[in-house]
């Protein structure tokens, strides 16, 4: 296997893809096949974990290790498989209901322990596999199966509660921009800890154009914005727009407008400013960030901690639980 070159080819299985033509899903597996291909691991060392969704049929499309969960359970069986064996590389695919309803609290403690998953988050904001009821991502008003009359909820912002959880690595993306999100799922791949990644994608039977205004060819550019470190914050679709301080948030502006020192610098290590950058909407009158929010490899991941932990209670001890069971204390029946 040393010898083995990886590509994404390597990590795609033979199964027939059975997602509807033209669904999202499809580009973001090669962008998680680029990320696989990043981490450097062979396929018999990576493992892909899902819940239930269009999305959770990834493991029978990956020559992977997979384990197709139940519902909204997949993080906390990724996290069992990672500590379990450190040496797999996990990747929990999930879809915004999977995740953010009936998973929402293992969603939240994954982040918070920070064990060292890639944890890639398909949002559509619908249940697709289920026949179209919305989510807790589905905007307010949208019409579904279970909404006839629109949705009265507000969305929730799940990369903004994955920061306010300590999350170590923050990215978002979309479908539509395919180099974009696989550039993300290389990084996440790469880095040490949980990395959350949303990628936003469409679903053409339940939620036609749901991010039709990002991805617009003549104006979707307006409405958007790819964050570099180190680089300004502008957009449009001639550059012509920017982000700027307004106390403690930050608001748009035109470039003309303001003096070029004003104009935020994007800093992947401020938390801060990245979960400000989580939440920010086109209704609110700016645009949704897409890259890297944040990025982090400082903190110490759960899974290393767990065997710091073992192994400084074996040296304190002197006997493992082996021992123990075989030290003599035993009798015949």
């Amino acid at each position: 296997m040393a010898d083995t070159q990886l590509t994404k080819k390597y990590f795609a299985s033979p199964a027939e893809v059975k997602w509807c033509p033209g669904c999202g899903d499809f580009a973001i597996m090669n962008a998680v096949r680029g990320g696989m291909v990043a981490a450097g691991k062979p396929r018999d060392e990576v493992a892909i974990v899902s819940g239930i969704g269009c999305s959770s049929r990834f493991p029978y499309y990956m020559e992977t290790y997979g384990f197709h969960t139940i519902h909204g359970r997949a993080a906390a069986i990724a996290s069992g498989v990672k500590v379990a064996n450190p040496k797999l590389d996990v990747w929990v695919i999930s879809g915004d209901g999977d995740s953010t309803a009936i998973g929402g609290n293992h969603f939240i403690h994954v982040i918070r322990r920070n064990i060292n998953l890639n944890y890639v988050l398909i949002n559509n904001k619908i249940y697709g596999l289920t026949k179209g009821q919305y989510s807790p991502c589905s905007e307010m008003g949208q019409i579904s199966k279970t909404s006839p009359y629109g949705v009265i909820d507000y969305p929730m912002a799940p990369l903004k509660t994955a920061i306010s959880m300590g999350a170590t690595f923050v990215a978002r993306s979309i479908d539509a921009k395919m180099k974009l999100s696989e550039e993300i799922c290389v990084r996440g791949g790469q880095h040490k800890g949980l990395s959350m990644m949303e990628i936003y994608a469409n679903c053409v039977i339940y939620n036609d154009g749901a991010h039709k205004q990002l991805v617009d060819k003549e104006t979707g550019a307006n409405f958007n914005i790819i964050l570099r470190d180190g680089e300004k914050m502008i957009f449009g679709t001639d550059n012509q727009l920017c982000l700027v301080q307004e106390g403690f948030g930050i608001k748009a502006a035109k470039v003309a407008d303001v003096a070029e020192a004003d104009i935020l610098v994007h800093d992947e290590k401020n938390a801060e400013m990245a979960s400000v950058l989580a939440g920010m909407r086109p209704d609110n009158g700016l645009p949704v960030a897409f890259g890297v929010l944040f990025a982090d490899d400082s903190k110490k991941t759960y899974d290393d901690m767990v065997y710091e932990q073992l192994d400084a209670v074996k040296a304190k001890r002197g006997r493992s639980v082996d021992d123990i069971m075989q030290e003599g204390h035993t009798w015949t029946v």
